[in-house]
């Protein structure tokens, strides 16, 4: 297995004398007047990318790798977030009601090892969530909630999957089987793998995407109707009905009320609400996060934006779980450009904004996979207009790429444009005071002038622990911002070529939930 270094983390400048690129957007937060002694507030924007995990997507590239050539792209892809300033990864664990980490409750996943159930020969949860916490990045485990097979799988299912040990809760639609909701013990197994993990690991938030029913067909040979919905198709068709008629028949039997569409949102709404209850039971710390397709209920949108109806499709009431703070944030996957009016990235920006009478964290999904050579294809230009309408909102201060794959082959440059007009230097993860509002105690610092720059060391003050430390340097006149791991508390400042060394340092702790610390000033001693 491949570890970090044991080096001090250099905490690179960005330089001064470098020509700023056209279109640079606005920093995340419009840092506050300063002097030479006062720095401006810690930078905040969640920045994380999907790494997806079924039909190997993003990782591991094919499924029959070595545990050495696994872990080699794995750090290949950590890297790279921390290269462009990204602060979060979220990894997808539960691709088809399997694992890519040892469960007592579901088989190993095929795109893993080349067959479901066949184990590796390491834990590569355990791994990611170690390796991205050695680089002061976050790790939210990514779970389907329903999805029992898909398209791409090849291998037989294992005797311990859960369309083979409970055949009756899963249902076959088009080339997917699917978990029925409306079955308890379906409900039960995803609300009881989502909280072994919450248990077992130490990820600092779970996701589930937009699978809930799934998205229509229209005939049983095709794989899915997501491409459709996106792009505005199938409107009129004769759609395939999910086949869940023994569910909804116990229901009526059982003395239910509700019409065959409320119950089926019924039956995610307590999926949900189960869901956010049992995460904080459990660790009071790890955020909640869903995905949801990014158009609202037909009966709510703004005038103009029209689409695919989750509400009336896939059952989910996102509207509501806002309504109820059933999570801790939602990233709806905002596909579309900023011009497309019928879908305005902005409108529906503003729109899932004006849902959230709870004040959780928003953070949209950006389609920066559609940057590739389609009819209708994106720029990088797009993602950065849109990172930077995302900015112009005060309620919305993040973004998920999805997916990794794009950043990691910069394609059509966009990974390099990300680096120069939207990430020019670290940010902290907005602070989640619904969780916890008590500030961890100020860290101990100690600050040396050596050959080529500063050495710091950090050390955590008594008490509540700490994830991060946030670190301003001074260079000349200019305040400069980095993040590192509580886990490696010492840096080096590098010297400037034309400012020389920092005149002056300060810093502070953050916990898990994005509380700061009270701000110490470092003395640099010769």
């Amino acid at each position: 297995m491949q570890g970090c270094s044991s080096t001090p983390t250099a905490v690179v400048p960005q330089d001064p004398a470098a020509p700023p690129a056209p279109g640079v957007l606005p920093p995340p937060v419009a840092p506050a007047a300063t002097d030479l002694v006062t720095p401006p507030p810690a930078p905040r924007e969640f920045r994380a990318a999907w790494i997806s995990t079924v039909a190997n997507i993003d990782w591991p590239s094919r499924s029959n790798l070595t545990a050495d050539k696994q872990q080699a792209e794995a750090i290949a892809i950590l890297d790279r977030c921390k290269l462009l300033n990204l602060n979060a990864i979220v990894l997808q664990v539960r691709p088809s009601a399997d694992a890519i980490y040892p469960s007592a409750l579901e088989p190993w996943s095929e795109f893993l090892t080349g067959q479901q159930g066949r184990a590796p020969n390491y834990d590569p949860l355990q791994f990611w969530i170690e390796q991205a916490h050695a680089r002061g990045l976050e790790l939210h485990a990514w779970f389907n909630p329903y999805r029992a097979r898909d398209p791409a799988a090849r291998t037989p299912l294992a005797r311990n999957h859960f369309a083979t040990t409970h055949p009756e809760a899963v249902k076959t639609y088009g080339r997917y089987l699917w978990m029925d909701p409306g079955e308890p013990a379906a409900a039960q197994r995803t609300r009881d793998v989502i909280l072994d993990v919450v248990r077992r690991y130490d990820i600092d938030g779970v996701h589930i995407d937009d699978y809930f029913y799934p998205y229509p067909i229209d005939n049983p040979s095709v794989a899915g109707g997501e491409g459709a919905a996106l792009n505005g198709a199938g409107a009129g068709r004769r759609e395939l009905d999910f086949p869940d008629e023994p569910s909804w028949q116990r229901y009526l039997l059982g003395g239910g009320a509700l019409d065959r569409p409320h119950w089926r949102r019924q039956n995610v709404n307590t999926l949900i609400e189960a869901l956010y209850q049992g995460i904080h039971r459990e660790k009071s710390w790890v955020r909640f996060g869903i995905s949801p397709f990014g158009i609202g209920r037909p009966d709510r949108r703004p005038a103009g934006i029209v689409g695919f109806s989750q509400y009336d499709k896939l059952y989910a009431d996102v509207e509501l779980w806002l309504r109820n703070g059933w999570l801790d944030y939602l990233s709806p996957q905002l596909y579309w450009p900023v011009a497309q009016a019928p879908q305005a990235f902005g409108v529906l920006l503003d729109y899932w904004l004006a849902q959230n009478t709870q004040a959780r964290h928003v953070w949209p999904g950006l389609y920066t996979s559609r940057i590739d050579n389609s009819a209708k294809a994106f720029t990088p230009d797009e993602i950065v207009k849109q990172i930077g309408v995302t900015r112009t909102r005060a309620g919305a201060r993040g973004h998920v790429h999805f997916s990794i794959a794009p950043l990691m082959e910069n394609r059509k440059g966009v990974t390099d444009q990300l680096r120069v007009r939207a990430y020019q230097s670290a940010a902290l993860a907005p602070a989640t005071p619904w969780l916890g509002a008590d500030l961890p105690p100020a860290p101990g610092a100690a600050a040396r002038r050596q050959a080529g720059g500063t050495g710091l060391r950090l050390t955590a003050g008594a008490g509540k622990p700490v994830s991060h430390y946030a670190i301003w340097s001074r260079y000349g006149a200019e305040w400069r911002f980095a993040v590192a791991p509580a886990s490696r508390p010492v840096l080096l400042l590098p010297d400037d070529a034309t400012a020389g060394a920092a005149q002056a340092v300060v810093v502070s702790a953050v916990d898990r939930l994005g509380n700061e610390s009270a701000r110490v000033t470092v003395a640099i001693r010769a």
